[in-house]
């Protein structure tokens, strides 16, 4: 973990070679988590605070806010497409565009509770696999790879944990 890097707080995702049961549990669990934790890293904000980049050039904490959602959207999509469907091919997004989209300038609460209740159910569902589930693929038109759900459940753990901390980090260094 990089704390100095602020692109990358809590370092790149790192594919295991396997995954074990533990493991998956707690990635189950940061998916749960976050957005209770997202909710409290932006509390007292203000639209000012919100309206600040975690890092130059990057994204302001709102906008992190509701890219998380609209990531973790498509996250869930993709997951039972998965389920469903023998290796889907998934509909990638440009997040950045979608990033410069007008509802982005929206009060993070919005977000906030689409984040809720999709974290809910994406944790609910997850939790409720059977064994043989988490072997199932899609795949992804833009990285051309393969995705296994088991790995793909630790990248949004990551993926989550990592936009957490670019709001938390950035409010250390700025004494929020």
């Amino acid at each position: 973990m990089n704390s100095n890097d602020l692109r990358y707080p809590i370092g790149q995702f790192v594919k295991p070679a396997q995954v074990d049961a533990p493991t998956l549990a707690q990635w189950i669990e940061d998916i749960a988590q976050l957005p209770a934790q997202m909710a409290q890293a932006v509390v007292d904000l203000d639209d000012a605070q919100l309206d600040t980049p975690y890092r130059p050039a990057g994204w302001t904490l709102r906008q992190v806010v509701h890219h998380t959602a609209d990531s973790h959207l498509n996250a869930l999509c993709r997951v039972k497409l998965a389920l469903t469907e023998e290796n889907p091919t998934i509909k990638p997004y440009e997040e950045q565009l979608w990033a410069d989209l007008p509802d982005y300038q929206l009060p993070v609460d919005v977000s906030l509770e689409l984040l809720a209740q999709l974290h809910r159910r994406w944790a609910y569902l997850l939790r409720h696999l059977p064994a043989e589930a988490w072997a199932r693929t899609f795949y992804h038109p833009a990285s051309q790879a393969t995705s296994r759900l088991d790995i793909a459940t630790g990248m949004y753990s990551w993926h989550g944990r990592h936009h957490l901390a670019h709001i938390t980090h950035l409010r250390q260094r700025m004494g929020w």
